[in-house]
């Protein structure tokens, strides 16, 4: 019998022919833990996965206190993320989108090239959403936590978000007083669907052991 065409003419390879040529280390955390330091300090690329929120009037949108709800996954691609990270572990390029949060739109697309590097980093707030799809795909490094005292996380948030302008100050410290009260809950259930609950210093470690075992296997 022969081997059904894919769409692009190519002949479709089955699931255990792909042999990813990396994987993805997904990084999490409350909103102001210190996700996006932890990523730009690595020196591996990075996918965040805030750039795959959708546009602000994207008919649909969940609300909340008056404006949309972006803690909300329906406010988010997740298909399009998912397909990014398996462009780049299979493929070794990808094209993400370029998101701007003040405005609540994409405002362009950006070429994200491994060069031959074994790890990309994928981080957000619905990065859980990826653990069962990622780990399906067999591209699922890791899952971090980063996880530091509530009342750092919200002032950190709320410096970095009034700093950036974000949103209007009313809103900011409405989002922020929530994500403080369900900080404890929402740890709890990050670590209940299979990611790892690490300190900043706990987190880097790991990346290290990581890097290390590999340049063993290479």
């Amino acid at each position: 019998m022969s081997t059904p065409l894919s769409d692009d003419g190519l002949f479709d390879l089955p699931e255990s022919a792909r042999r990813p040529n990396a994987r993805v280390i997904l990084v999490m955390g409350a909103s102001g833990s210190g996700k996006t330091r932890f990523t730009s300090r690595t020196g591996l690329p990075v996918v965040s996965l805030d750039d795959f929120y959708y546009d602000g009037d994207r008919p649909g949108m969940p609300m909340r206190h008056g404006m949309v709800d972006w803690d909300s996954a329906e406010t988010w691609d997740k298909e399009g993320a998912v397909q990014a990270l398996r462009e780049l572990c299979t493929k070794g390029v990808t094209t993400v989108p370029v998101y701007d949060i003040p405005t609540s739109t994409r405002i362009g697309e950006r070429t994200l090239d491994m060069e031959g590097r074994r790890y990309v980093l994928a981080e957000g707030i619905f990065a859980v959403e990826l653990i069962d799809d990622l780990t399906a795909e067999g591209i699922l490094a890791d899952a971090l936590v980063i996880k530091r005292p509530r009342l750092q996380t919200f002032w950190f948030r709320l410096m970095r978000d009034v700093d950036e302008n974000r949103k209007p100050l009313p809103n900011l410290l409405r989002r922020g007083f929530a994500h403080f009260r369900k900080e404890p809950a929402m740890y709890k259930e990050l670590d209940a669907r299979g990611a790892r609950l690490v300190s900043y210093t706990e987190a880097q470690e790991s990346l290290t052991q990581m890097l290390a075992a590999l340049r063993w296997t290479e």
